[in-house]
């Protein structure tokens, strides 16, 4: 089997696919067609905008299809029939496929997951692996089946979570990672002739569900790393959110834990005064300080974004201060 052999149907809308979609161009596969989202307003001005795979797609002159259903779409199989795949390839293309499409391809249909499956099947895999504190994630290929990123593994590709990674860091390594795996992948499906090895998942899984207002808030009854690695998971979208009340709501983008011994270093500060989860202990507009009490210390937001303003280092804000010690967040 030659690579040219490939028939091939990507599948695919933002950025993190955007990167494979780049690897197969590249590497001169034969890209027959292109599924994507369609266009949705972004930006302030709420302005249609094509999703990053369909911009690749249409300057490398591949077909773009943009359905708003997949599944009992009699278009799609149509579609999908003319331009007569021999493989289809899925990164994070945000619908799930139907048997009837599953089962279209001679060689299957292959997907690129963002986690050490099984763990962390579903839609955010990257946010929750940094949320739950982990160290390490990566990059797994498997065959898709009619189940949530229950397939057949392929290649499980580690890759180490630094301290200091957020999501936009982490997703971006992944996504190269991603692409790269995909082409080792594709390499060995040419040479064993469309006969990959397989591994089935076993043992426990975790899901990684959709991120929601709920899941962005910040409780500071949590511990402090909770916290933090809330914020960088969220970080900077769909960004992590506190509230003192309904005008003063603030985005957070960047936030450490401090102990009580470092906030004393600073300043010679007296905190002995407040004492419930929330409240404010220390401003300090020239160290971008905005220190709170949560479970076991205090976090300071040291990257915010106000209602209605931009974002802004916490001292920016500070210095037209519309807080005061003692007041609690929500």
């Amino acid at each position: 089997m030659k690579k040219e052999d490939l028939r091939i149907v990507f599948m695919g809308t933002p950025e993190f696919a955007k990167k494979s979609l780049e690897e197969l161009i590249e590497n001169k596969y034969n890209v027959v067609g292109v599924f994507c989202q369609p266009d949705r307003p972004a930006g302030r001005g709420m302005k249609l905008t094509k999703p990053p795979v369909k911009v690749l797609a249409e300057e490398n002159n591949i077909p773009v299809y943009q359905p708003e259903k997949i599944k009992n779409n009699n278009e799609v199989i149509t579609i999908l029939n003319d331009l007569n795949p021999n493989l289809i390839i899925v990164v994070a293309y945000g619908k799930i496929l139907p048997a009837s499409i599953l089962n279209l391809p001679k060689y299957g249909c292959i997907n690129v997951h963002g986690s050490l499956l099984p763990k962390y099947r579903g839609a955010a895999p990257i946010q929750w692996s940094i949320i739950n504190g982990d160290t390490e994630t990566g990059i797994t290929t498997m065959y898709m089946d009619e189940g949530m990123d229950t397939g057949d593994m392929i290649y499980k590709v580690e890759l180490p979570i630094e301290n200091d990674d957020n999501y936009e860091t982490l997703h971006d390594k992944m996504a190269i990672l991603g692409s790269v795996i995909l082409n080792k992948t594709l390499v060995k499906l040419v040479e064993l002739n469309g006969n990959l090895p397989r591994e089935k998942q076993e043992g426990e899984y975790t899901i990684a569900p959709m991120i929601n207002k709920d899941t962005m808030k910040i409780d500071f009854r949590k511990n402090g790393k909770q916290i933090v690695d809330l914020v960088r998971g969220l970080s900077p979208v769909p960004t992590a959110w506190c509230s003192l009340d309904e005008d003063r709501i603030y985005k957070v983008y960047g936030a450490e834990y401090v102990t009580e011994e470092e906030l004393e270093k600073l300043d010679n500060v007296d905190i002995t005064n407040y004492h419930d989860v929330g409240q404010i202990v220390y401003m300090n507009d020239k160290k971008n300080i905005l220190a709170i009490r949560c479970k076991d210390g205090y976090v300071n937001l040291y990257d915010i974004k106000p209602k209605n303003s931009k974002r802004m280092l916490v001292g920016e804000y500070l210095r037209g201060r519309k807080i005061e010690y003692g007041e609690i967040f929500k």
